[in-house]
């Protein structure tokens, strides 16, 4: 029986879409931005056909070198959800679309409502909180990190995204005392709809601050049941890599491996592809061309990112048996050329490829949903109840 393998390359955008406008995000270009901005060499992702399914979305061709007719399964879709975050994208691309509005914490300081950071403060036993406004992760460790090691206060922050986010210092307040206020801050924010929870735990002393792999994203689980949750029922296996598990609070995700950058999402995923059986779905998120570059504006960084991760695919390629399936794709934009540090709203990649794929164009998906509802299809499946299979 065949395998999937999911590939998320997070934020990695390739156009804007038609009601980026709606966002403050028209004309946005996570791939065409950085391909103008630096001299990309990404043969193996051009030969599976990014640069044709670039072209199709943004109606421009990438400034990036491209070898012949495309070599997968390519295309590119739209997101059908009303999201630009990590779980909307995520749930559609395994076959659920969020049809609600996430809740969203206003640009005002504080930020967030009284009742609930007393509530916070009274049930973690807090001495207070620091921040309670809309920051960069980075930035407010530089500007607030100082006086967190000092008072005890964990650090309150928020961003364009559906997030409750709170950083404290992993030796000095704790890491396991920071996962309990997140758990509490979990059931408080309940009401307001928010996404995620997020730990932030970081190190180090002040101008040397430095966040650490140990975060840890409390969601809330899909409305309905995902690709995931298909695979299982149908006595299949799931190894959710990275922040997979989070991502679906856990729901359907199987063996979860923890993988602290891009380098070990791959190694995890090549171990994966060597000794999983069959009927097996392989769901892995690259989180730095996120977290590191694209909320950090970081064009170079993200540029070399993906350099990186081109040069790997051959080596799992190779480790691709028959029946297989690989599909690499994205969750959302976060186009590092961009004013702000938010995602950008975008069309993402479909590239699928595995050593019995005829290439073809699959042109534009109306959803993310497409591709969960391929790869049930490719793995005999019942069908999802969203999307249309298009490999």
């Amino acid at each position: 029986m065949p395998r999937a393998f999911l590939l998320v390359m997070d934020s990695f955008g390739i156009g804007t879409s038609a009601d980026a406008g709606t966002y403050g995000d028209a004309g946005a270009d996570t791939f065409g931005h950085i391909a103008e901005h630096h001299d990309l060499h990404v043969p193996n992702l051009a030969r599976l056909g990014l640069n044709a399914a670039a072209a199709a979305s943004s109606g421009r061709h990438p400034r990036a070198p491209r070898n012949g007719a495309p070599q997968g399964i390519w295309g590119y879709a739209v997101e059908k959800g009303r999201g630009k975050d990590t779980p909307s994208g995520h749930w559609e691309i395994a076959g659920v679309p969020v049809a609600f509005e996430w809740g969203y914490f206003p640009k005002a300081v504080p930020c967030f409502p009284d009742e609930l950071t007393d509530a916070l403060i009274r049930r973690a036993g807090l001495p207070g909180v620091l921040g309670n406004r809309h920051a960069s992760g980075t930035t407010i460790l530089d500007e607030l990190g100082a006086e967190h090691l000092r008072s005890g206060k964990p650090i309150v922050y928020t961003s364009a995204d559906s997030v409750f986010q709170i950083a404290a210092h992993e030796e000095v307040f704790g890491l396991e005392r920071l996962y309990e206020v997140c758990r509490i801050a979990r059931a408080l924010v309940d009401p307001y709809r928010i996404g995620r929870v997020i730990a932030r735990p970081f190190i180090g002393s002040p101008g040397s601050f430095r966040r650490t792999a140990h975060r840890r994203d409390l969601a809330v689980p899909p409305p309905e049941p995902t690709l995931l949750d298909q695979v299982v029922a149908h006595g299949g296996q799931v190894v959710s890599i990275g922040k997979i598990g989070d991502i679906f609070a856990h729901q359907g995700t199987g063996d979860e491996v923890k993988a602290e950058d891009n380098d070990a999402v791959f190694e995890a995923c090549i171990g994966a592809a060597q000794s999983s059986r069959d009927l097996t779905l392989i769901f892995a998120n690259f989180v730095d061309f996120d977290t590191l570059y694209g909320h950090r504006r970081d064009v170079a960084g993200y540029a070399a990112a993906l350099e990186s991760f081109d040069a790997r695919l051959p080596r799992f390629t190779a480790a691709l048996k028959p029946g297989d399936i690989a599909v690499i794709t994205a969750d959302h934009g976060c186009d590092a050329t961009w004013q702000g540090t938010d995602h950008t709203r975008e069309h993402v990649p479909i590239l699928a490829f595995g050593p019995e794929i005829t290439p073809k164009s699959i042109g534009r998906r109306d959803s993310f949903a497409d591709i969960g509802q391929s790869l049930a299809a490719w793995l005999g499946l019942p069908p999802l109840a969203h999307g249309t299979a298009c490999f």
